[in-house]
């Protein structure tokens, strides 16, 4: 896919003298948007299936950005022309700026919680075992209200199936890194690592899909990486799926590879699970297109499955690659792999009825990235901007506030007087548009962190209409919740039935 791109980057770039700035152009521009907003209908049916895109760490500036990546300035993206959106603060119950695991419970169960844990209310702190194990601490995801309510559910991932954004979904867990048991510190025996809560435990055992990476929280191996957990209690849950599902008389699969994820028989499935690496899958300019599947196939056999359940379903796909590339700064294949997402989103509408179907798209925090200067329209954005007004040096279009040591580009010059002066490396002497170039940061840490904006949300579908403003994260479980009409769901908001009712009366009495 990414070969793609650069083509079109580079056919886009040829014919920039050519963009046009007349006057109809803009006025039939605007003509456009003011039509589908005059036409926009609200959806009143209930949510049969829900579908729920997450782009980690894809705040606006990469969305932005992905846009011009993909068709420039005037592009629109495919969720972009959603007729309903707003904005989430992204704030957790302890912190300024989130994690993923806070605000992914705060998507996923309705409340903001602290920092690094996962599943658990706001009285449980990080590493607090014993508290997490008390029912009233223990969080109910969107996943398991669908699931009670006899829909299917799932999840998938380009991350490890445990790791922070996925968890929630299924686990309660006191800290995001008790992934397998080689990470539980001592004084936690009674409390389970993620990866298990995932196969033993109500509703992780229940998913009818589970797709991604992270195949060294679940056998005896050797970690691929430090952030990785490898078993050490010699279990392979692998094995303990299959044998529950056969205990259960159950209808499943487990696939290892593009392959057999292409060749299985989804009739015949009701349960799929597809472990692709040992830790995250890798980037989608890097990924093995003969071993791994892509995101947006992930997604396809996903709905193939969950789609046959006459209840409909619950689906939750995580873009996480953005947030890993972004954390090393890597402004390009984070795009990248924003674009990858986008393929997906795309993909995923093609196999849904948009009538019975809340399809959203959103994140859980943004990054640090800006766009800056005034570079030209029509510009390559992993481009040059202009060159500073104080001490004429280039800049780069893209930067972060903050980032990891290859990312600070400031150095100290000492000249033939032995004066010193910090001075900035000159962008336009280095390959800016290489996948693996590191844009300026500001402040060296080490790794670029997160940001504190609000983030997008994207929604059609029915009762999409309920995302119209500046928005709590969490409100998103409650709005969902309303559209899906749970009978255990948002009693406090009742009203709000009446209040529609009392709307569609005024439409009418329009006319």
């Amino acid at each position: 896919m990414n070969s793609v791109f650069v083509v079109l980057s580079v056919l886009f770039l040829s014919t920039s003298w050519s963009l046009r700035t007349d006057n109809q152009f803009w006025k039939d521009l605007a003509k456009k948007e003011l039509e589908e907003a005059l036409h926009t209908k609200w959806n009143l049916n209930a949510a049969k299936n829900v579908i729920i895109f997450v782009g980690d760490g894809m705040g606006p500036n990469t969305v932005t950005a992905t846009r011009m990546y993909m068709g420039g300035e005037s592009h629109r993206l495919s969720y972009e022309q959603f007729p309903h959106m707003g904005l989430l603060k992204t704030y957790s119950a302890d912190k300024m700026v989130p994690d993923s695991a806070c605000s992914a419970t705060a998507l996923f169960s309705g409340v903001k919680i602290n920092k690094d844990t996962i599943g658990v209310d706001a009285s449980v702190k990080r590493g607090d075992c014993e508290r997490s194990l008390l029912p009233e601490t223990r969080l109910k995801s969107l996943a398991a209200e669908a699931i009670d309510a006899g829909k299917s559910a799932g999840f998938v991932t380009t991350m490890r199936v445990t790791h922070a954004t996925p968890g929630p979904l299924y686990a309660h867990s006191a800290d995001r890194l008790w992934e397998c048991d080689a990470f539980m510190p001592a004084g936690t025996e009674n409390c389970k690592d993620i990866a298990r809560q995932l196969v033993e435990d109500e509703p992780g055992r229940n998913f009818n899909v589970i797709l991604g990476g992270g195949r060294n929280g679940f056998i005896p191996s050797e970690a691929v990486n430090a952030w990785a957990c490898a078993r050490n209690d010699s279990r392979n849950l692998i094995e303990d799926y299959e044998k529950d599902k056969k205990e259960r008389g159950l209808k499943y699969r487990i696939v290892s590879n593009k392959t057999e994820l292409g060749n299985f028989d989804p009739d015949n499935t009701d349960y799929l699970l597809g472990i692709f690496a040992d830790g995250h899958l890798s980037y989608e300019y890097q990924r093995n297109q003969t071993d791994i599947p892509s995101l947006s196939e992930m997604v396809a056999a996903a709905i193939k499955v969950l789609q046959k359940n006459d209840n409909g379903f619950f689906l939750m796909v995580e873009g996480g690659n953005i947030d890993m590339a972004h954390h090393r700064g890597w402004a390009k294949v984070a795009i990248d792999e924003s674009a990858a997402m986008e393929e997906a989103v795309k993909v995923a509408l093609a196999m849904i009825d948009e009538k019975n179907t809340l399809f959203i798209v959103t994140s859980d925090h943004t990054h640090t990235l800006s766009i800056n200067g005034y570079p030209k329209r029509g510009s390559n954005i992993f481009g040059i901007a202009e060159a500073s007004s104080y001490d004429g040096i280039n800049y780069t279009t893209l930067s972060y506030s903050t980032g990891g040591p290859d990312s600070f580009h400031f150095y100290v010059h000492t000249d033939e007087n032995n004066e010193t002066t910090v001075r900035r490396r000159d962008p336009s002497t280095e390959d800016t548009d290489h996948m693996l170039y590191n844009q300026i940061a500001g402040i060296k840490l080490i790794e670029n962190s997160h940001g504190g904006g609000d983030v997008t949300i994207y929604a059609k579908g029915p009762h999409a209409h309920l995302f119209h403003n500046v928005h709590e994260q969490h409100y998103v479980y409650h709005a969902v919740m309303y559209a899906m009409t749970y009978s255990n769901g948002c009693a406090q908001f009742a009203s709000v039935t009446m209040l529609t009712v009392i709307f569609l009366i005024n439409v009418i009495l329009t006319f």
